[in-house]
């Protein structure tokens, strides 16, 4: 009777630990698999093996509920399909060559906190209903070809603690509603076509460690509200066009570490943009 109770348990453990997950889920996956040229991955799946064991895939109650697949060698584009992993917490692709647009089925994957697409070849816009994934904590896009305006629904992520957007080719302002990001500890937009003053509000993100906004064409007088973000250690502003005292604006931030700006602005006190403006009049 003990060894047979023995020989059920070992089944029992068996049974769970190659549990499979749902059709859909595994559908959603081959469909990745073929849609990015699975077959030439520098680790790739054995489509006959269990789900638990394809390389880059973590498993939780029979959910995929993370994929990492950087440095992989993924070529090709994401499927519409992906949406089927709705418990997906973690997508991290970076370091591939994935190219077109991001699909907007995207935006109902609803439980992801970890979004990091950098370093591959995406184009097109970033879906304007971003927002609509609640739970994100890190939004990393950097290193692509997006193009348009950063959507103004990112305003709406409250609980991102990381958006790095950089080295893209981004146009327009940054949305003044970054400010209801209060978690938000990196914010870097360098190396894209965006342009404009930065908006005051931006002084409300209190927990802000790292703003980087060089290689712009951001222009005028930095609000005063900078000032308030004590915590900041990298404040990275040049190649754009900000005009002020730098000198004194570094000295606000007793834990800067990285602060950077045109030689030319270094150390003057420069008018501002509304004072050249009434000159020329």
């Amino acid at each position: 009777m003990k060894t047979l109770k023995i020989t059920l348990l070992f089944c029992l453990v068996s049974i769970f630990s190659f549990a499979e997950v749902s059709k859909d889920q595994k559908t959603a996956l081959v469909d990745l698999y073929n849609a990015t040229n699975g077959d030439s991955w520098t680790q790739s799946w054995d489509l006959d093996q269990p789900v638990s064991k394809w390389h880059g895939i973590t498993i939780d109650n029979e959910n995929v509920v993370a994929i990492n697949l950087s440095f992989n060698g993924l070529n090709g584009t994401l499927p519409e399909s992906i949406s089927k992993l709705t418990h997906l917490k973690s997508l991290n692709l970076s370091f591939n060559k994935i190219g077109g647009e991001l699909p907007n089925t995207l935006v109902s994957m609803i439980n992801l906190e970890e979004l990091k697409l950098f370093s591959n070849v995406f184009n097109g816009e970033i879906p304007t209903d971003i927002g609509d994934l609640g739970k994100l904590k890190s939004l990393e896009l950097f290193n692509n070809d997006f193009v348009g305006e950063i959507p103004s629904s990112i305003g709406k992520l409250t609980k991102l603690e990381s958006l790095i957007l950089s080295s893209n080719q981004l146009i327009g302002h940054l949305p003044s509603n970054l400010s209801n990001l209060k978690s938000l500890k990196v914010l870097s937009v360098f190396d894209n076509r965006l342009l404009g003053t930065i908006p005051s509000t931006i002084g409300g993100l209190a927990q802000l460690e790292e703003l980087v906004l060089s290689n712009n064409a951001f222009y005028g007088e930095l609000p005063s509200e900078l000032a308030q973000l004590t915590n900041l250690k990298t404040l990275l502003l040049g190649q754009n066009q900000f005009k002020g005292n730098f000198a004194a604006l570094k000295a606000k931030f007793p834990n800067i570490v990285d602060f950077d700006l045109d030689d030319v602005n270094r150390n003057s006190a420069l008018a501002t943009l509304d004072a050249e403006e009434e000159d020329e009049n």
